[in-house]
């Protein structure tokens, strides 16, 4: 039996000890346009507690590589919220972009959710344009509706 030499995707809680690491993720030039980096993302899941933030940094082994930000389990009703499972925010840093490490970080988080009693469809939202995130999107389908400027995505988890 051969080792394998991918690295082991987890997930881990944003600390004090891994934040500023966490925050010097970022997307490509591009790539900001269409989604909020890492800082501004704690800081808007930091005044949004009914969105219930679920923060995780994504590692390759021991090295972080990315982040995911869900809403979970959202139970008050707000016209600004998606939910009650919403993909919130997921980064991949450019330097470590298509090596699978987005897909991985979004299938830990779909177990995550599927220990959740409630948890049948996770909701997810994507700009329109040309580096759009929508290709990366794993069975996520249209939902056929626009939420703030963003096409609605869906996918079953139950």
């Amino acid at each position: 039996m051969t080792d394998d030499p991918r690295p082991v995707v987890t997930l881990r809680p944003v600390t004090d000890q891994n934040r500023a690491e966490v925050e010097a993720l970022e997307v490509t030039a591009t790539q900001s346009e269409y989604v909020t980096g890492v800082a501004d993302s704690l800081v808007e899941a930091a005044v949004e507690p009914d969105a219930r933030p679920w923060l995780r940094a994504v590692y390759a082994d021991d090295e972080p590589v990315g982040f995911l930000m869900l809403s979970d389990a959202i139970t008050v009703e707000n016209p600004d919220y998606l939910g009650p499972s919403y993909l919130w925010r997921l980064i991949v840093d450019h330097r470590h972009q298509r090596r699978g490490y987005g897909s991985a970080a979004l299938r830990l988080a779909i177990e995550h959710l599927r220990t959740r009693p409630d948890a049948h469809v996770l909701l997810a939202s994507v700009a329109a344009g040309p580096d759009t995130p929508l290709g990366f999107c794993l069975g996520f389908t249209p939902r056929g509706d626009v939420h703030q400027r963003e096409l609605v995505l869906e996918l079953r988890i139950a």
